[in-house]
């Protein structure tokens, strides 16, 4: 029987759930370095339980262990979220009003997504910028596929309220 230990499998699961789980930590912490360290932490600890992990258990522990993680920090700091700038800051050829518009709208956006439950902001992100299907954030939060269209519902009617334009 296959388990984590085969370095292998190991170098599998890491090669297919590193970069989704570090969004997922992201998306909650809004820290880059605290998001890389939980998901470094989460593989240390697959790495040292791999012969109680199967292959098929790996992804769903990777999520328990590194969303334990961001819980443990969660508890001893205030976290604002800091999402990934969508926009890389290429020249433009807009005029100052539009880049101005641009810029309040964004603005906006960061202030309504911040104001968002941290449940509601990280099931819209991973849904609207990982592009994850409901069922998968469903997995990745351990809930339903119906919370996570109730989330994704209320995070909506949120942003539309608080953002004209959406």
């Amino acid at each position: 029987m296959s388990n984590v230990c085969e370095e292998q499998i190991f170098g599998s699961v890491f090669k297919a759930n590193s970069k989704t789980i570090f969004n997922y930590i992201y998306y909650k912490f809004g820290n880059e370095e605290k998001a890389n360290d939980a998901v470094q932490e989460a593989f240390v600890k697959l790495w040292e339980n791999c012969a109680k992990v199967t292959p098929e258990k790996a992804k769903s522990y990777l999520y328990t262990v590194a969303n334990n993680l961001y819980l443990n920090v969660i508890k001893a700091e205030k976290v604002r979220l800091k999402y990934a700038d969508l926009h890389s800051n290429a020249i433009s050829n807009e005029s100052p009003e539009y880049i101005l518009e641009e810029k309040q709208f964004k603005q906006k956006l960061d202030n309504a997504l911040n104001d968002l439950p941290e449940n509601q902001r990280t099931t819209f992100l991973l849904n609207r910028i990982d592009g994850k299907k409901y069922a998968e954030i469903a997995e990745m939060e351990g809930v339903s596929i119906k919370a996570i269209e109730k989330r994704m519902h209320l995070a909506l009617k949120s942003l539309r309220e608080k953002i004209d334009g959406i």
